[in-house]
């Protein structure tokens, strides 16, 4: 069915304001092409006045014509702006490039120059592809996909559809893309496919204001038509003909009203058929619409040969076989296939190419992978001397503490064989309990004051005048009470005192014989002594474990 090779047609004017700017690819094998040489040649007496412009401006002027619907003007300017700017240009210049190739293909293709259009697509694609920029790269997929439609190549045409939808990364690409999956489906008899791409498509559109709207419309309405539902069909042809109308589309007005002429044939409505195809005819004529023409003779052969009249019926194929000739002839198809042989080409060069580029890097990374390992290496085996030396540290100091321990129950024996000689010394003494008591209470109270028990000539006696006793009282009530001596209780409120100077703020400023003085020690190593015995651990260890814990 032909009539669906020209449901592509909207596609070429909406990308001329929705294509993005790409960086080319800067190792072209195509050179300057030879339909860009014609309009630079023949447009010789004007060219001078474009040639001073920027790439920047270039490309706006030729959007400015374009605007203004003089696509030989803005051609020109495509051109000089696609063969002027030299291959060593920077990231903005080849972009530029990049959208003067794409929106010279769309012009070529609304000229109906096909071959051209797919030159000028394709050396675009090699750029994008070279450079990996997916989301341009998905247009220009699109609009090569489009030509192979137009030639009614619907299997490759997929391919490139399919391309697109895969790299496609913006909504309105992705509507376009489903939108013409869609009608694919249907052509191909796989309705069930084609009803979902294009209510994707729908669903998209809406929520990017109605992007693309008449062409989902009309796929859906030749959908409800290949199925047969024709109140359907018309109805959605209605409502894709009001859309071209309200955006002023007249070239997807004229397709409608021939599509909607089809449709009045196919249900034997001829007289309906007639009044329709004449719209399309008289719009299609007026502006060129080649595509448009064609199907609108194939129509009014076809009701004309159901009416019997062979000769009119013969007129109007004869129309539609030129035309169609004109367009989509062998000659331009074998000459785009070349194009392809050549794009494919490259490609695989290009593949090369890098798989030498991949090759370099790959023998560079086990080189540097060697390296690594061989540092790590180095590393692993430091860790482990480091490990090892921890390790025959820490055995030692497990000795040490071991034997510490085995002093500490050594000293703890010999306290209690004190406690029961201290017992027989103190057998006779005359202290009641209670006394016992408070004279305890008095001298623990003593003991918490530390510039007493700091004093280096604090003595027993000295703390029996303080707890208004005598000498005699007070070490039987320390002995008897808490287990020990009168030196080994001072000593242990003195380490006490060293310990919280250890871990005050500012003990940064104190050393370990400065300590051992404030706390009433008249020698450092009487200090040590008294501290390790007390806490098991030197005082230097000890204080260097406080500070490491700050």
């Amino acid at each position: 069915m032909l009539k669906k090779l020209c449901f592509v047609l909207f596609f070429f004017p909406a990308f001329v304001t929705l294509t993005q700017i790409w960086q080319p690819n800067p190792c072209l094998n195509f050179g300057v092409s030879a339909y860009g040489q014609n309009i630079l040649s023949n447009a010789s007496p004007i060219i001078n006045n474009f040639k001073p412009l920027s790439s920047q401006q270039l490309l706006d002027t030729a959007n400015y014509y374009i605007s203004k619907h003089s696509t030989d003007t803005a051609l020109l300017c495509y051109s000089l702006l696609i063969n002027s700017t030299p291959k060593t240009a920077d990231f903005e210049e080849q972009k530029k490039v990049v959208e003067a190739l794409n929106r010279s293909g769309i012009i070529y293709c609304k000229m109906y120059d096909y071959r051209s259009a797919y030159d000028y697509f394709i050396r675009a694609l090699l750029l994008c592809e070279k450079l990996d920029y997916e989301a341009f790269q998905a247009r220009i997929l699109l609009n090569i996909g489009n030509i192979y439609y137009h030639f009614g190549k619907y299997d490759i045409a997929k391919s490139y559809y399919s391309r697109a939808l895969y790299s496609c990364s913006d909504s309105i690409g992705i509507v376009l893309v489903l939108s013409n999956l869609g009608a694919l489906e249907w052509i191909n008899e796989r309705n069930d496919s084609a009803f979902y791409y294009l209510s994707k498509s729908l669903e998209i559109s809406k929520r990017q204001n109605n992007t693309n709207l008449y062409n989902i419309l009309n796929n859906f309405a030749s959908l409800y038509e290949n199925i047969k539902s024709y109140d359907s069909a018309f109805y959605y042809y209605q409502l894709a003909l009001n859309e071209a109308i309200k955006n002023d589309n007249i070239e997807c007005e004229a397709e409608n009203l021939s599509d909607m002429g089809k449709l009045f044939f196919e249900i034997k409505k001829t007289d309906s058929a007639l009044y329709y195809i004449g719209l399309s005819n008289a719009l299609a004529e007026e502006h060129n619409f080649l595509r448009v023409l064609i199907e609108n003779y194939l129509t009014l052969s076809k009701i004309e040969e159901s009416k019997k009249n062979t000769v009119s019926a013969f007129k109007y194929y004869k129309k539609y076989a030129q035309l169609k000739d004109s367009i989509f002839n062998v000659k331009n198809f074998g000459e785009i296939n070349e194009v392809q042989h050549l794009y494919e080409v490259t490609k695989t060069n290009q593949q090369i190419e890098q798989l030498a580029i991949e090759q370099q890097i790959n023998e560079r990374t086990i080189h540097y992978q060697r390296i690594i390992q061989f540092i790590t290496f180095g590393v692993l085996l430091l860790v482990s001397i480091i490990l090892l030396y921890v390790f025959f540290q820490k055995r030692e100091l497990n000795k040490a503490y071991k034997a510490l321990f085995e002093k500490n129950i050594e000293i703890i024996e010999l306290q209690d064989n004190s406690s029961e000689r201290g017992v027989k010394k103190y057998k006779k003494s005359t202290l009641t309990d209670n006394m016992q008591d408070e004279l305890l209470d008095r001298i623990l109270f003593l003991m918490e004051d530390s510039s007493i028990i700091c004093d280096s000539k604090f003595t027993v006696d000295k703390l029996a005048e303080l707890a208004q006793s005598n000498q005699f009282y007070v070490s039987q009530v320390i002995n008897s009470a808490l287990k020990k001596n009168f030196r080994s209780l001072l000593n242990s409120y003195r380490i006490r005192e060293a310990q919280r100077l250890f871990s005050a703020p500012d003990a940064a400023k104190y050393t370990i014989e400065s300590v051992s003085l404030r706390v009433g020690f008249k020698s450092q190593s009487a200090f040590r002594d008294a501290f390790k015995e007390i806490t098991g651990v030197n005082p230097n260890f000890y204080f260097r474990s406080v500070q490491g814990q700050r």
